[in-house]
């Protein structure tokens, strides 16, 4: 993937890849899904659910920083 985000993933796809790392879903609120990581909690992320709907580049971004997981890492996990 050379460093580059993917441009076809959903919510919960992102979510499954994240819980692979350690991640886990504290709480679903409508269509947002919002993970913490067990051993650092200010690793939170809110996660959108909208199954065949593609996150925005922007988002996925965001959240791959607030995560602190580089496109490469995520590559892997996919």
């Amino acid at each position: 993937m050379n460093g580059r985000l993917p441009r076809d993933l959903d919510g919960p796809t992102l979510v499954r890849a994240l819980r692979r790392i350690g991640f886990v879903v504290d709480r679903q609120s409508g269509s947002h899904a919002v993970l913490v990581y067990h051993q650092d909690p200010t690793r939170d992320v809110v996660i959108p659910i909208h199954p065949g709907r593609p996150l925005a580049l922007g988002t996925l971004s965001k959240i791959l920083r607030r995560a602190r997981v580089t496109p490469e890492e995520l590559s892997t996990l996919l």
